[in-house]
């Protein structure tokens, strides 16, 4: 399989191939493989909300709740940082 990369990216692999010492096809095959354990993570975790969901055990909240309680979260780690 062949991959093109545009220029910046292309730099920045081999960069890092150059740092880590480790081959430029190894750190793209290591990069792919983590992108879809991730994404099979995520994808199971968005299975079992939607399971919840179906089968009442998650109940929904609207938009603006979601975005509220972000905010409040978000305004609550400022805080304990600062």
């Amino acid at each position: 399989m062949e991959v093109r990369l545009k220029p910046d990216v292309q730099a920045k692999l081999e960069q890092m191939a150059r740092e880590s010492g480790r081959d430029s096809d190894e750190l793209v095959e290591d990069a792919v493989v983590s992108y879809f354990t991730e994404l099979a993570h995520v994808r199971e975790m968005l299975d079992r909300r939607f399971d919840g969901l179906e089968n009442g055990t998650t109940k929904p909240i609207d938009g603006e709740e979601a975005y509220r309680r972000l905010m409040e979260n978000t305004e609550s780690r400022r805080k304990r940082l600062a």
